[in-house]
């Protein structure tokens, strides 16, 4: 059956949209979707539905303050937020808002000490910006004067809790503009309750952009531009992974971004060390070269992430899920519960074989 955008769409009242994370990291819901029924667990239930020889999958991204408020030199306020750091020292491309469209050789003031001029339009159909931040270090002025960029479903302005808890533990190469979700599920102690358990970890490094909160706009799902993210996967991490395959375990990603991470470097066949850009679609019918399970977030109506995780686990399966999660309360997107994932639970995809 040939899948079109209105599949992976479903209805989900605005009460369930978490505003806020849970009071403490690994205290949210986990609704357990590894088997034909689903079954309701909390996240620190999770540990012990691993099974030695495991891998899990982190991705160490780290969020940066990437939304900046401030006016042209007209006076006319402007909203940037940046989404590509670059190579060239205080060099960005960025989204901006404002009321007038900025032109090259204008200069944005986002503070006394904190203006950037514009060099031009980059990426698809002009959609950034390409500033240059006069002051140089752009990360120590991210940090001076930007927001938390937080997703356009939360609608407070970012304060404290955010900046602590819109981090993962393991965030450590800055540079996404949105969180892996999963991950902040994660305190010291549910880590070292899975690493109890006799399972490994590695990490990789995908920069998630705001293009992962964006719809899918065609109902031919072949004509959808994916945005496009820069990944890292080491060659730590495929060591780590043939280990886990040697021993018999299952590789176990930690979010959506971890997934594609590691897809995307085992794109021409193998896992090889890889990094660079990816643009990879994962819709039903995909063929999974290295994960095995997957544990995430709920994501957004006719969304990219809600056709990945139909392709690990079926449309039907993932679909009758959120159909649940939505029946039974659950909270919902970046502050929200999570799901667990198998591909050999009620998917359309059968357990590895290997790599």
């Amino acid at each position: 059956m040939r899948l079109s955008r209105s599949d992976f769409d479903f209805a989900l009242p605005t009460d369930l949209i978490a505003q806020h994370p849970a009071p403490e990291r690994s205290g949210a819901r986990l609704l357990d979707g590894s088997g034909a029924a689903p079954v309701d667990r909390q996240m620190r239930d999770w540990p012990a539905l691993l099974q030695p020889g495991d891998l899990l999958v982190f991705n160490d991204t780290r969020v940066i303050k990437a939304r900046l408020l401030g006016h042209k030199a007209s006076g006319g306020k402007v909203e940037a937020l940046v989404e590509r750091l670059l190579a060239a020292p205080g060099e960005v491309w960025a989204h901006v808002r404002a009321s007038k469209t900025p032109k090259p050789g204008d200069v944005l003031g986002f503070g006394e000490a904190c203006t950037a001029r514009v060099l031009g339009r980059v990426g698809p159909e002009g959609s950034l910006f390409h500033l240059q931040f006069e002051q140089g270090d752009v990360l120590a002025l991210l940090d001076a004067h930007g927001h938390v960029p937080l997703p356009p479903y939360i609608t407070h302005a970012d304060n404290a809790e955010d900046a602590a808890r819109y981090q993962s533990i393991f965030a450590q190469h800055p540079g996404a503009v949105a969180a892996p979700t999963a991950s902040l599920h994660f305190d010291e102690a549910l880590l070292a309750a899975a690493l109890a358990r006799g399972v490994a970890q590695t990490r990789v490094t995908l920069h998630v952009g705001a293009g992962t909160f964006q719809p899918v706009r065609e109902d031919d799902l072949a004509r959808h531009q994916m945005h496009s993210e820069w990944f890292r996967v080491g060659a730590d991490a495929v060591q780590a992974v043939a280990a886990c395959r040697a021993r018999g375990g299952r590789v176990v990603a930690i979010g959506t971004t971890a997934l594609r991470a590691l897809e995307s470097a085992a794109a021409g066949g193998a896992l090889a060390p890889t990094q660079g850009e990816t643009q990879l679609f994962i819709t039903p019918g995909y063929r999974f070269r290295v994960v095995d399970a997957l544990l995430t977030n709920f994501h957004l109506p006719q969304s990219t992430l809600l056709m990945l995780v139909s392709a690990l686990a079926g449309h039907a399966h993932i679909m009758a899920l959120y159909r649940h999660a939505v029946a039974q309360r659950y909270r919902f997107f970046s502050y929200g519960d999570a799901m667990w994932l198998t591909r050999s639970g009620g998917g359309d995809n059968p357990p590895h074989a290997g790599i």
